[in-house]
């Protein structure tokens, strides 16, 4: 049974290289999803009175070719 990955489950990603990355599902559509591995505060701009993002989101795009290399540990929908 291969594994559909959802925006906001925690996967494991080890590709073909034997690169591990752990993160969130931030976006997903049927080609690709992007998992978020860090996220940091933005600096403070002095151009820019009000920002409606405050923070950097660090993403890594997975194909869908390689979901079956994804493994699920968790979601936080439930802790909701």
């Amino acid at each position: 049974m291969s594994y559909t990955p959802l925006v906001d489950d925690y996967v494991k990603w080890t590709n073909s290289m034997g690169h591990t990355i752990e993160g969130w599902v931030y976006f997903l559509c049927s080609d690709y999803i992007t998992i978020e591995t860090g996220v940091k505060d933005k600096p403070k701009c002095e151009y820019s009175k009000t920002q409606k993002h405050k923070k950097i989101h660090i993403l890594v795009i997975c194909y869908n070719q390689f979901w079956d290399q994804l493994e699920y540990i968790r979601n936080r929908r439930e802790d909701c």
